[in-house]
C-alpha cells in the first residue's frame, strides 16, 4: 500500500504548524520591541516611575503571567483566544521592562545583540526541526543548569555584586538558551506529530511561540550584557 499521500499530508501539516508557531513568536518579539521603544520615548516618564517605584508590582505581575501561561496551557490548547491574549499580555509586559534597554544602550549595541541572538536562535531552532535524536536528556540537563544559574545569579545580585560573575553567567546563559531553542523546537514538533489532531493546532502553535519567545528574549538580554560590557 502506498503511504506517500500520508507522508505528504504530514509534511504539509507540520510546515503549516511551524509557520504559525514562528509567525506568532516573531509577532510577539516585534510587539515587545514596539512597546519597549514607546516606553523609552513617548511613555518614558510613566515607565520610569513604574520601573523605579513599582518593583514589587513588576515581580507580582511577571510571576502571575508566567504561572498562568504554565498552568493554563491545558485550557489554552482548547481555547486559542486565551493563548493569544496571554502571549501578547506577556510580551507587552516584557516590552515595558525592556524599555530601559533603549535608555541605556546605543542603537549599535542593541542591533548587534539582536542580530547575534537572532542568528543563534535560527541556527539552533532549525537544528531542532531537523534532528532525529531524542533530546529529552539534554532538556533535563539544560533545565537543571538554568535553575543552578538562576540561584547563583540571585546570590550575586543581592550579596556579591560582581560584574565579572554577571559577564560569565551571560556566556553560560547564551549556551543554555541556545540549547533550549533547539530542545523546545524539537519538543513542539514532537507534540504536533503526536497530538496535533487532538488539540487546537493554533493553541499548540501559540504555546510553542511562547516557549521560543522566552528563549529568544533571554538570548537577546545575555548578548546585550556582553555587548554592553565590551562597550564599557
Amino acid at each position: 500500500m502506498d503511504q506517500r499521500p500520508n507522508v505528504i499530508n504530514t509534511e504539509i501539516g507540520l510546515n503549516r504548524f511551524l509557520t504559525k508557531m514562528y509567525g506568532w513568536m516573531a509577532a510577539a518579539v516585534a510587539f515587545s520591541g514596539v512597546i519597549a521603544y514607546l516606553g523609552a520615548t513617548i511613555w518614558r516618564p510613566a515607565v520610569m516611575t513604574f520601573l523605579s517605584q513599582g518593583r514589587m508590582s513588576i515581580w507580582v505581575i511577571f510571576i502571575a503571567l508566567f504561572l498562568f501561561m504554565i498552568f493554563g496551557q491545558k485550557a489554552a490548547l482548547q481555547n486559542p483566544t486565551v493563548s493569544f491574549l496571554m502571549l501578547f499580555a506577556f510580551s507587552a509586559f516584557f516590552g515595558i521592562t525592556l524599555s530601559s534597554v533603549f535608555m541605556l544602550y546605543s542603537t549599535a549595541t542593541i542591533a548587534g545583540a539582536f542580530f547575534s541572538a537572532a542568528s543563534v536562535f535560527i541556527v539552533m531552532s532549525v537544528m531542532g526541526v531537523t534532528t532525529k535524536r531524542d533530546l529529552s536528556r539534554m532538556g533535563n540537563h539544560l533545565i537543571a543548569a538554568l535553575i543552578a544559574m538562576v540561584v547563583v545569579s540571585v546570590i550575586n545580585l543581592f550579596f556579591l555584586h560582581s560584574s565579572a560573575v554577571t559577564f560569565f553567567f551571560s556566556i553560560i546563559g547564551i549556551v543554555i538558551f541556545a540549547g533550549l531553542s533547539m530542545y523546545d523546537t524539537a519538543t513542539m514538533k514532537r507534540l504536533y506529530l503526536n497530538y496535533g489532531d487532538q488539540v487546537s493546532e493554533t493553541g499548540l502553535a501559540i504555546q510553542g511561540a511562547f516557549s521560543l519567545y522566552l528563549d529568544f528574549i533571554n538570548l537577546f538580554q545575555y548578548f546585550l550584557t556582553i555587548f554592553g560590557w565590551n562597550r564599557d
